[in-house]
């Protein structure tokens, strides 16, 4: 593990490093997520002298599919549905993307990866800027999707610098950074676009306000942080987890507990039920309480806030295996919460158990799919785990939208309840603690807590 060869001090500068660098582009990356609705109504406003544009022609397409139901879906969701097919869009091609910039930086190092994605992240808040119209609009998103590769490379450093004791509290700070960013940054860009610096494009001022994050945090990375693929190898040099003999007869290596293609599923199949039931809040809480943005923005920042507290002080102290048991069970919960809820007051109980959802079940998946990574892979395979969850994010509001308007709310909750069900099977009866640790249950300060220990690691000899 790397941080045999790490120093304490130089660990803290690199996850302080980590900390702040993600913050910035989380928080850049969320300026845009309220501004959809009122960007999509800029740009359909702007081509509505003619029905030959390519956005025209996209609203054409989403308009048949929406009136291919049997339920009148109202006119007012044509924008929210565009956002979701770009959304999709967005995770579809961080899907493609993600393995590739993962074994980039598995062969040409950390540091290097980010800092080429850094610059096509620079590229697509710029083309924001000048986004006049709608087609460059789209340029910036697709250059987005392909480009972003901080999230995942902040966990391949934040494995490369952990051993297996530290490895939950470390990828709960990434969790950390998400939760804080989604609890701030989306009212920051509302505020911004508020701000009309250039007629032709409203919210010039929001995106420019992102690019200076982006580019602050691209020169912070750039004199701040250090390489950490060298100390992996070089620490996979006194650990048996690649190790070759002298005469070159035999390997040694750790034998793994979870496959990858386990927890790849299992990333699959949680984020396509769960990101389906998100995308469709917005659409629930107005059929049943006549929400408007700022009720589902409220509603929104309530799961945010209590997801970054359970960041910073459950998730981080749990097992990862735990971490994602708990998750998976309180999505579960509120699922069958959603199908049945008839008040307020219910709702913001089943957005409570979505909060604990937030706050775990990809940071859990997230450690656990590094521990079965050896230094020289972890890129790669951190970026497949990322691929197979992003796959699930494109597929889910769609498949899950399509059966809420066909069905109703309370077949359409049931059945994703059903499906979460089976991801629990998945969860409780096939993952297990990876070797090398092991949940050990002990009592401090009175209360009963679940810790990681690390052992020795088993290996086997490979000839």
């Amino acid at each position: 593990m790397a941080s045999s060869t790490i120093s304490p001090a130089n660990r803290n500068r690199v996850l302080r490093v980590l900390f702040i660098s993600l913050l910035l582009d989380l928080i850049s990356f969320t300026f845009i997520l309220p501004l959809f609705p009122q960007l999509l109504e800029f740009y359909r406003n702007l081509d509505s002298g003619t029905s030959n544009t390519l956005l025209n022609k996209i609203l054409l397409g989403l308009n048949a599919y929406k009136n291919a139901f049997a339920r009148p879906i109202s006119s007012r969701y044509d924008i929210v549905l565009l956002g979701g097919a770009l959304g999709s869009l967005f995770s579809l091609l961080q899907a493609i993307a993600s393995p590739i910039i993962g074994t980039l930086s598995d062969k040409y190092g950390r540091r290097r990866a980010l800092l080429w994605s850094m610059v096509g992240n620079i590229l697509s808040v710029t083309l924001w800027v000048a986004a006049t119209d709608f087609r460059t609009f789209l340029a910036s998103r697709v250059v987005g999707g392909l480009s972003e590769g901080n999230v995942q490379l902040a966990l391949a450093i934040a494995t490369d610098i952990s051993d297996e004791k530290q490895r939950g509290a470390t990828m709960a700070l990434v969790g950390v950074c998400f939760s804080i960013a989604f609890t701030f940054g989306p009212a920051l860009g509302a505020y911004l676009s508020t701000i009309t610096s250039v007629a032709a494009n409203p919210f010039a001022t929001a995106a420019g306000f992102s690019l200076v994050l982006i580019v602050t945090e691209t020169v912070y990375l750039y004199f701040c942080l250090p390489e950490t693929l060298p100390a992996a190898a070089a620490a996979a040099a006194n650990i048996p987890t690649v190790a070759k003999r002298s005469d070159g007869g035999e390997k040694v290596r750790v034998r793994r507990t979870n496959s990858h293609t386990l927890l790849n599923f299992t990333h699959f199949t949680f984020v396509l039920f769960f990101s389906g039931m998100e995308f469709s809040l917005p659409f629930m809480t107005y059929d049943l309480f006549s929400y408007s943005s700022k009720h589902t923005g409220r509603l929104l920042g309530f799961i945010g806030l209590v997801a970054s507290i359970l960041q910073g002080s459950v998730t981080r102290r749990l097992h990862p295996l735990r971490v994602v048991q708990l998750g998976v069970l309180s999505c579960t919960a509120a699922f069958f919460a959603l199908a049945r809820l008839d008040s307020e007051r219910g709702l913001y109980g089943a957005a409570a158990l979505l909060a604990v959802t937030s706050a775990t079940v990809v940071t859990g998946l997230n450690s656990l799919s590094s521990f079965e990574a050896e230094a020289g892979e972890r890129g790669e395979k951190l970026g497949n785990h990322r691929s197979f969850g992003q796959t699930g994010r494109a597929l889910g509001p769609l498949l899950f939208c399509s059966l809420y308007w066909w069905a109703g709310r309370e077949v359409a909750y049931l059945v994703g309840g059903t499906g979460m069900v089976g991801v629990c099977a998945l969860v409780l009866g096939a993952l297990k603690a990876p070797l090398g640790t092991e949940i050990k249950k002990g009592k401090r300060n009175g209360e009963e807590t679940n810790e990681t220990v690390t052992a020795e690691k088993p290996v086997i000899k490979v000839q």
